[in-house]
């Protein structure tokens, strides 16, 4: 059968237009899309075209409720012209290796056949081998002692994600830590943030406005509500991490004073702690002052320095690093009396 170039460009152009499964359109809005791409065509040459391709194409014609939709295939695969460059593909795959878990769950759904074939491009092609050796090469690691990440179920995973992607309400089964009995909560989903190997959703509770962070992981089961979510209109999710909301603070920050051994010290030069950060130095010692968020981390991170480091100001935070060392050294002698 010849096909004249003016069809070859509608259907190709419908083809492009038709979602992956679960996603579906009608061939009405098909119509109304190529219109808009300066095609003079009706629903019934729609209609026609879309029985054609589907002999041809996975697609497929979700025909259970009104209106009838038109989908490709969940596991069809990934096809367009031109085909994927080993640099695209590298691009592709180191996506799907870093920015899955922040992706919502209908997105990596779409997004999975161009992943398997970015995999395949780079098997496939030559000098896409060549390119593909960059992912023996490349790691992203976490600077703070390595955890096991806990499993978050698929199927909550993929609600809680819709939720906050449609902006609307859950209700949510929770598990708060050290507790045996579940909570259950209608939330308002605001937004979702992975913290080491952690991920956390940021919420309101039923009419509440204060923020809350969930522990994905600690959310036993979720129900997608068709209520819109109500997102408090100063919320900003950029605003919320830099008073320490992930580091589990309160939102208050401190003038810091901290003393370091002169090695130690450098490195925070390189590296500074705060935006406002200054310091002043002499042959055995480094002053940094900086303003930071008060939060429990912070406390984590200057015990962690161990006699690298001492707190000047604020005094408050002095005495509790202090009386947190002398717990410890009890602990110790503890131990050792028990040896």
């Amino acid at each position: 059968m010849t096909i004249d170039n003016h069809t070859l460009l509608r259907q190709w152009t419908m083809l492009r237009a038709i979602p992956r499964y679960p996603l579906k359109i009608t061939a009405s809005e098909l119509t109304v899309k190529l219109i808009n791409e300066q095609f003079s065509v009706s629903k019934r040459t729609v209609q026609r075209d879309l029985l054609e391709l589907s002999q041809s194409f996975p697609l497929t014609l979700d025909d259970r409720n009104k209106p009838y939709g038109w989908s490709w295939l969940r596991e069809a695969p990934s096809f367009d012209l031109p085909g994927l460059s080993g640099h695209e593909a590298l691009m592709l795959a180191m996506a799907e290796e870093y920015l899955k878990e922040l992706l919502p769950s209908i997105t990596n759904d779409v997004l999975d056949p161009h992943f398997k074939a970015a995999k395949r491009a780079l098997k496939e092609q030559f000098n896409a081998k060549k390119i593909s050796n960059w992912l023996l090469k490349v790691r992203s690691i976490s600077a703070n002692q390595p955890l096991i990440s806990p499993k978050i179920p698929p199927e909550i995973q993929k609600v809680v994600s819709e939720g906050l992607l449609t902006e609307k309400q859950l209700n949510i089964t929770y598990q708060k830590l050290g507790e045996d009995e579940n909570q259950k909560y209608r939330v308002h989903p605001l937004a979702m943030v992975n913290r080491g190997n952690l991920s956390y959703l940021m919420v309101t509770f039923f009419e509440y406005k204060d923020i809350r962070l969930l522990a994905m992981h600690r959310i036993k089961s979720a129900e997608l509500l068709k209520e819109s979510a109500i997102i408090p209109i100063d919320f900003d999710i950029d605003k919320e991490i830099a008073k320490g909301r992930l580091n589990f603070g309160d939102g208050k920050t401190i003038q810091l004073v901290l003393e370091f051994n002169r090695e130690v010290g450098e490195y925070f030069l390189e590296t500074p702690i705060a935006v406002d950060q200054n310091y002043s130095e002499d042959d055995s010692k480094i002053i940094i002052t900086a303003t930071v968020a008060d939060t429990p981390q912070l406390h984590w991170w200057i015990l962690g320095l161990g006699a690298e480091v001492k707190v000047i100001k604020p005094n408050s935070l002095k005495k509790q690093i202090n009386d947190e060392v002398c717990r410890m050294h009890i602990n110790y002698q503890n131990n050792k009396s028990e040896t």
